[in-house]
């Protein structure tokens, strides 16, 4: 990026807290819910960025936030994130820092680090009741490596390591579960196709003081293998079939903010599937009806326990 182009970019209106032009895939949610968690954190916000698809935002010297950036290795960024928070209070109890120019530290992690190799650290930073975000934007693979399976990787799903005839033969790791299972102040999961529902939870988590953790969507184009312009759709039939519960815990209680339709009349999971090409397989040459209804009655008993 040239200087005129980036002095060029820093008198865009205060609005357009996200500068334009970062070099990330066409179509990314992750990107998506980024800015629009950016756009209600404010400015006064520093990112410590996991090793990852999100890495790409950043091009030495330039990164496109008008706040603050850091990068760190994968496993690191809650760590990253303790030091940054204990420096900024440290200034702030010696005077050296106005109150009126903290920062909210937010960790931006893939879900390769969120549920895999940074799971210990952000379970430590959990219990130290670290005053935080984190934002795991969830592909569900690998993504910025070519889409090798993670521990989110749901069931069913061909990635560049489960290429097989069935795809991944495991399940997706419950996240939401084990960060609950920590009693933090908040938890929320959340997808850039309701961005209503994203602003409240990220004004809900603004009032509680200490870890506060969201799971977030990411539709990924190249790993999921569909047309860049049905981001949202994808994400609108995530939510609507029921295979991405949008949900928050608080004081002790798991909440759902969106409700797909009852068991018969919601839209059946298969045309979520149907609408990737890394479940092609279930589909074509032969329909693979065992594996769309083992995912289906897996998302029918999930919400058949939630009423």
């Amino acid at each position: 990026m040239s200087e005129t182009r980036f002095k060029a970019l820093k008198d865009l209106p205060a609005q357009h807290l996200l500068l334009p032009g970062t070099p990330m895939c066409p179509g990314c949610g992750g990107l998506e819910v980024v800015k629009q968690v950016y756009d209600v954190l404010g400015e006064n916000t520093v990112f410590v960025n996991a090793a990852g698809c999100l890495t790409l935002l950043a091009t030495y010297p330039f990164t496109p936030f008008r706040g603050s950036w850091i990068y760190t290795a994968m496993a690191s960024a809650p760590a990253g994130a303790q030091g940054i928070r204990d420096a900024l209070d440290i200034l702030i109890a010696k005077g050296r820092l106005p109150p009126a120019q903290n920062l909210d530290v937010v960790v931006l992690s893939g879900d390769g680090a969120a549920y895999g190799m940074g799971l210990g650290p952000t379970s430590a930073a959990i219990d130290r009741g670290l005053d935080f975000y984190y934002l795991c934007y969830d592909n569900e693979g690998y993504g910025n490596t070519g889409q090798q399976t993670s521990a989110a990787t749901p069931a069913g799903a061909r990635t560049a390591t489960d290429h097989g005839p069935v795809g991944f033969a495991g399940e997706k790791k419950d996240l939401f579960s084990i960060w609950v299972a920590h009693h933090p102040p908040y938890v929320a999961t959340i997808t850039s196709a309701d961005p209503v529902d994203l602003a409240r939870k990220v004004e809900t988590a603004r009032g509680h003081a200490g870890p506060k953790l969201f799971i977030a969507l990411a539709q990924c184009p190249t790993g999921w293998h569909y047309d860049p312009k049905d981001t949202v759709q994808m994400g609108r039939l995530a939510v609507a079939t029921g295979i991405w519960p949008l949900k928050a815990y608080a004081g002790g209680r798991v909440t759902h903010t969106r409700r797909p339709k009852p068991k018969g009349e919601r839209p059946p999971v298969e045309e979520y599937l149907r609408a990737q090409g890394r479940f092609d397989h279930l589909f074509s040459p032969t329909r693979n009806e065992e594996a769309l209804a083992r995912i289906q009655a897996r998302v029918d008993a999930y919400w058949d326990a939630a009423e």
